[in-house]
C-alpha cells in the first residue's frame, strides 16, 4: 500500500508536469519530495522557508493571478498558525487555492503539541464555501488532490499517516454506504472506517463513509435513518465537529447523537501515535466500549 504522504508528493509533481496555471508552495516541509519540480518549474515551485503565514500570503497572491496554487506544510502551521492569512487572503478576498496538510491530529505525536491539530477542520469550518478532504486512502489523496486542483474554489486536503485497507470514490457532497442495518447508524470519517468496521464487525448498524466531510452528505444522513435514530459521529480530528451538520440533517427527526473525536483535553505525554488513538478512545476497543454503552 503506498504511503499517503508520497501519494501526495506524486499527484502533485505530475499536476505541476500537466497543468502550467498550478504553482506550488511550500515551507520547508516535504522539500525532498520536489527538488525535480523546483528544477522543472522554478517559477511555480517556491518554498518561503518557516513562514507559514506568507506560504498563504503568496499562495493567495498567485492565485489574485490567475493561477491555482497548492500550499502545504503541517496542519498545526498551515491551518492554526496562518489562520488569519487563510481568513483574509483567501476566504475575504474570494479567490480560491488549495490548501494540503499532513501531520492530521498527532501522527507527528513526538513532536509535541506544537505539531498537533485535532482542531483544523473546526477552524476551516468558521470560514464558509470550503470543500474539506479527508482521504482515508492513498488512493483517494490522488483522486482528491487532482479534483481539488481542476476546480476553482477552496479546498482543503487532510492527509494523514493512517489509512484504511479500502479506497472509495471522492465524490463532495455524498458518503458511501458501506454496511446496512438496522440498530443504528455510524458515520466513519477518513482512517477512522477501518477501526469503525472492526469495533461493530458484529453489530447490527449502517456504516457510511465520508472522504470528504464538506459539503456534508445531509441527505444522505438522513435517507439511512428512521425515527427514532440513533446515530455515531466518529472523526479523526476535534470531537463533534460534524455534530451541527448532523442535527441540521436531522432537526424534525427525534434522535439521538453520539460524537468521538480527539478530546478537548490536551494529552501532555508524547507517547505514540497508537497511543494517542487509544486515548482518545478512538482505536477499536474504544470505539466499541463507547458505542456499547451508547446503544445498551
Amino acid at each position: 500500500m503506498t504511503d499517503t504522504r508520497l501519494q501526495f508528493a506524486r499527484t502533485v509533481n505530475d499536476v505541476l508536469d500537466e497543468r502550467p496555471d498550478t504553482s506550488l508552495v511550500f515551507a520547508e516541509i516535504s522539500g525532498q519530495f520536489f527538488p525535480g519540480a523546483q528544477r522543472r518549474h522554478p517559477d511555480r515551485v517556491v518554498n518561503v522557508g518557516i513562514r507559514e503565514q506568507l506560504l498563504v500570503s503568496v499562495a493567495a497572491g498567485m492565485a489574485l493571478v490567475g493561477m491555482r496554487p497548492i500550499a502545504h506544510t503541517f496542519a498545526s502551521f498551515l491551518v492554526e498558525r496562518a489562520f488569519e492569512q487563510i481568513k483574509l487572503d483567501l476566504s475575504h478576498q474570494d479567490v480560491g487555492g488549495v490548501l494540503v496538510s499532513t501531520g492530521g491530529s498527532y501522527d507527528i505525536a513526538a513532536g509535541g503539541r506544537s505539531h498537533q491539530a485535532p482542531g483544523d477542520v473546526a477552524l476551516i469550518d468558521t470560514l464558509p464555501d470550503w470543500t474539506v478532504h479527508v482521504p482515508g486512502h492513498a488512493r483517494e489523496v490522488d483522486a482528491a488532490l487532482r479534483l481539488a486542483v481542476a476546480g476553482s474554489g477552496r479546498d482543503y486536503v487532510r492527509i494523514t499517516e493512517a489509512q484504511n485497507a479500502q479506497a472509495f470514490p471522492v465524490t463532495p457532497g455524498r458518503f458511501a454506504l458501506v454496511r446496512s442495518g438496522t440498530r443504528a447508524t455510524v458515520i466513519a470519517v477518513g482512517p477512522m472506517l477501518d477501526p469503525v468496521l472492526a469495533a461493530t464487525a458484529d453489530l447490527d448498524v449502517t456504516v457510511l463513509y465520508a472522504g470528504t466531510v464538506r459539503p456534508f452528505d445531509l441527505a444522505g444522513v438522513r435517507s439511512c435513518v428512521a425515527a427514532p435514530a440513533d446515530l455515531v459521529l466518529v472523526e479523526p480530528y476535534l470531537v463533534g465537529t460534524s455534530s451541527w451538520l448532523v442535527s441540521e440533517a436531522l432537526r424534525d427527526v427525534p434522535h439521538r447523537l453520539l460524537a468521538l473525536g480527539v478530546g478537548r483535553q490536551e494529552l501532555r505525554r508524547y507517547g505514540t501515535p497508537t497511543d494517542h488513538q487509544a486515548a482518545h478512545g478512538l482505536d477499536p476497543t474504544g470505539i466499541r466500549r463507547s458505542v456499547s454503552a451508547f446503544l445498551g
